[in-house]
């Protein structure tokens, strides 16, 4: 299995899913419960507190995504997404496309989880060197 991402014309997921109403409710609830547990969001990556609206949701896990009779479901557990700013999202799918490890002989969970670790310590030692 590849992590790489595929082109938007042949997914589904992407030119579907991402615009179904039942992501948009999912996401809205994964929100509400992340403050409901936490009291506020912050990305993953660089763990700035952020709004719902300045944060995209990644999938470690497609297997709560299905279509089913033509209709979307999204029943992702919460631990099955991470709230990232689209600036970090977009370096956490660059790492898993381009690292042959994690976009190839790693789980989609691990690859993404292994990714956002190094995200952080990246991110966090470039805001030292900048203070």
């Amino acid at each position: 299995m590849s992590n790489m991402r595929k082109p938007a014309a042949r997914n589904t997921y992407r030119t579907g899913f991402l615009h179904s109403r039942a992501w948009f409710a999912r996401r809205d609830r994964w929100f509400r419960e992340e403050v409901e547990r936490h009291g506020q969001l912050r990305c993953e990556a660089c763990l700035q507190v952020a709004t719902n609206r300045q944060l995209e949701l990644h999938h470690l896990d497609y297997s709560g995504v299905a279509s089913v009779d033509g209709r979307w479901q999204a029943r992702e557990p919460h631990e099955d997404l991470v709230a990232l700013h689209p600036f970090c999202h977009e370096l956490l799918h660059r790492l898993l496309d381009r690292d042959i490890v994690l976009s190839r002989h790693r789980s989609r969970r691990n690859g993404s989880l292994f990714a956002i670790n190094r995200l952080q310590h990246k991110l966090a030692s470039r805001s030292e060197d900048h203070a």
